[in-house]
């Protein structure tokens, strides 16, 4: 799939100001049912967190892009710094422009400045063109098997 023509976006930071564009983005996106407020609660309680990073994609004064890195430090030689990064979402009416990849060199950009090893991305099955977008942008499938459990 070609890109139909680029786009530039402007990244940056994610601030308090910006949750109710990111939430609307991800609820659209992701098919969610985020709260403005659970998600101002969470982001204010970790907002000087250094290792949890909101990266918005700004176009015409609008958040059209949006992904979360997490940076990990371990104490593993072997394993070193990482990140993963998740909710990586383009506003649907600019998709195909380059904007995931542009966002995605950004998200490089701060894990190398952050020392990080390499970077991990969550994705769900059913996200099959996304999946194509970041093996252009050079990951490759790791393992086929994610477990989670429900704590209660």
């Amino acid at each position: 799939m070609e890109v139909l023509y680029e786009r530039e976006a402007l990244f940056r930071e994610a601030d308090v100001n910006d949750l109710e564009g990111i939430i609307k983005l991800c609820n659209q996106c992701f098919d969610e049912d985020t709260d403005i407020n659970y998600a101002k609660k969470v982001f204010l309680a970790n907002r000087n967190d250094p290792n949890q990073i909101y990266l918005i994609g700004i176009m015409d004064d609008e958040i059209i892009a949006h992904t979360k890195i997490t940076i990990i430090p371990t104490i593993y030689r072997e394993m070193g710094t990482y990140a993963i990064v998740n909710h990586v979402c383009v506003r649907e009416d600019v998709r195909r422009h380059n904007i995931a990849s542009q966002m995605l060199d950004k998200v490089f950009l701060i894990c190398k400045n952050k020392n990080c090893k390499k970077v991990e991305l969550w994705s769900n099955n059913s996200r099959q063109p996304a999946h194509s977008c970041y093996k252009k942008n050079g990951f490759f499938v790791v393992d086929a098997k994610f477990f989670a459990k429900e704590l209660s």
